[in-house]
């Protein structure tokens, strides 16, 4: 049933991303989503981020994973403006991600997943994993 809606899920999944952070399109907001879980991957053991993505619908797991380049250097997480800053680096010139880009993608996916899962989840990442995924 899962992959069955997922269509359908990521369609209110990036229709709400779009709304909290005010952006135009659907575009726009896929590609604040993919930056701030890009951002977020970054930080995190391989280990750890399977245990994420298997909190994820199959569409958002999908993009955490997408063209995951395994030899990239782990970075610290750092505050969140600084991290934002990375989101909002993320495709140049075709990303108008918000300073709230991570707040907004947040709520978006607590509003889309078995909060109780996610946070039980974020509770066994690294310090760092809860507060970035705070909305």
């Amino acid at each position: 049933m899962e992959y069955r809606q997922a269509s359908a899920d990521f369609d209110r999944f990036i229709l709400e991303a779009r709304d909290l952070a005010a952006l135009q399109t659907t575009n726009q907001a896929y590609t604040m989503v993919q930056a701030v879980l890009r951002t977020f991957r970054r930080r995190i053991e391989i280990s750890d981020a399977l245990l994420f993505a298997n909190a994820l619908p199959p569409v958002l797991r999908a993009i955490f994973i997408d063209e995951w380049d395994l030899e990239e250097p782990i970075v610290p997480f750092s505050g969140r403006v600084a991290m934002t800053r990375e989101v909002q680096a993320f495709r140049g010139d075709h990303n108008v991600s918000p300073d709230t880009a991570i707040a907004d993608v947040a709520a978006a996916l607590r509003r889309n997943v078995d909060e109780a899962v996610l946070d039980r989840v974020l509770a066994r990442l690294p310090q760092g994993a809860v507060d970035f995924w705070r909305a």
